[in-house]
């Protein structure tokens, strides 16, 4: 019962060749799943009217009523819908796990006179525009440098009984 030369047959163990074969598969899906999730996402906002709709709209000749029947009605209009129609479109960029990011923004204003008619059109894009802040609810502290403790019981002894009797 001693070993004989050449009982082994070609190919060696195929056991472990399936091994091996199943881990290069599933490092290779691997290293796939990884390179997908740090590819950007794109999503997009938002509508502006092209220049071939545009071109139909004459400055000083359309009225309101002929611009929303050749680009539609914006999302967004001016204070009580005088001003003027505001079409917004933005562009942005998700990647991984940071903050979505604004990589293109496009601002049509279509501005009327008060009697309904187009004033101008202007056109503008994300170097154009800046931040203003619309709304700031920012509530600062009164109580500064007192503790918590401080503020419970710091009435204590401050009540006067004469606020009570009427």
């Amino acid at each position: 019962m001693g070993y004989r030369a050449g009982s082994i047959k070609a190919g060696g163990n195929r056991a472990g060749n399936n091994r091996a074969g199943t881990v290069v598969r599933a490092t290779a899906m691997l290293m796939v799943l990884a390179v997908a999730g740090c590819t950007s996402v794109y999503r997009n906002h938002g509508y502006v009217p092209n220049d071939e709709d545009l071109a139909e709209i004459s400055v000083g000749a359309d009225t309101r009523d002929t611009v929303a029947a050749a680009v539609g009605r914006p999302a967004s209009t001016g204070v009580l819908d005088v001003g003027g129609w505001y079409y917004v479109q933005s562009r942005f960029r998700h990647f991984a796990y940071r903050a979505p990011e604004e990589t293109e923004r496009q601002v049509l204003a279509i501005s009327f006179t008060p009697d309904g008619t187009v004033e101008n059109i202007e056109r503008f894009g994300l170097q154009d525009g800046r931040v203003v802040v619309l709304s700031r609810r920012v509530t600062d502290s009164n109580v500064k440098g007192v503790g918590f403790l401080q503020q419970l019981f710091g009435n204590i002894g401050n009540l006067n009984a004469g606020e009570f009797i009427d």
